[in-house]
């Protein structure tokens, strides 16, 4: 059995460059670190997650810039998630 690896990105990923895959991801919230309520939802077993618009998107990223509009308040989950990190490179490979 071979396991593939994820090719890297053509470039270093930067904040120019960021396609926000990430905030296309399910984020439950696990800490409270201040994320208004109006971003707060109840999954089908009643934890919290990050509320996301009908596209999939995260209902705090902003679509013009594409920045978290609570990045001071960001959940603990979206801290962790390094950019350019495996999980990051996986999900820029994911969605092109």
């Amino acid at each position: 059995m071979t396991i593939e690896a994820t090719p890297l990105p053509e470039s270093e990923v930067t904040c120019a460059n960021c396609k926000a895959c990430c905030c296309r991801l399910e984020v439950m919230l696990i800490t409270d670190t201040g994320v208004p309520d109006h971003f707060i939802e109840l999954d089908k077993w009643g934890c919290q997650t990050m509320g996301r618009l009908e596209d999939g998107w995260c209902a705090a990223l902003n679509r013009n810039t594409m920045k978290c509009t609570i990045y001071e308040n960001r959940p603990w989950v979206c801290r962790e998630f390094e950019m350019g990190e495996y999980g990051c490179i996986s999900e820029r490979a994911a969605n092109p």
